[in-house]
């Protein structure tokens, strides 16, 4: 029987503080608290657990592409161009690091924003079609 790979179950960011990260993603991103201590915080959001582990200073997810641009290793998706626009008005509203809504040539609009420790994120304007089938029917 053959096996693959079914979904991302965890993904690990590297944050300088725990405390004020695992705030920030509530506060922000209404995450769901699962467990804190001194090194680590569990969070459940975005249909998928985050630990934000605590790292040495200025690490953080990022890598540069050949050009040398920061990129982000995550995107997140929701539910057409309003729900995009909705929230990259609630994320400015909160103070938030937030870049400009894109037309990057494909699909659909995406915007870039980032937390405390400067891990960026991207937000896509198009759902997959096998998630909307399987949790949105």
């Amino acid at each position: 029987m053959k096996q693959k790979l079914l979904r991302v179950g965890t993904t690990y960011l590297p944050v300088s503080n725990v405390e004020q990260a695992s705030d920030w993603y509530v506060k922000h991103l209404d995450a769901e608290l699962n467990y804190k201590d001194d090194d680590k915080a569990i969070l459940n959001f975005a249909n998928q657990s985050f630990f934000l582990v605590k790292s040495l200073e200025n690490e953080h997810s990022n890598f540069s592409d050949i050009y040398g641009k920061e990129r982000f290793s995550l995107t997140f998706e929701v539910d057409g161009l309003t729900a995009l626009k909705y929230l990259h008005e609630d994320f400015t509203k909160k103070g938030m690091t937030v870049g400009e809504i894109e037309n990057r040539g494909h699909a659909g609009r995406n915007f870039v924003f980032s937390d405390l420790d400067g891990n960026l994120f991207d937000v896509w304007s198009e759902l997959s079609p096998d998630f909307k089938e399987k949790y949105l029917s």
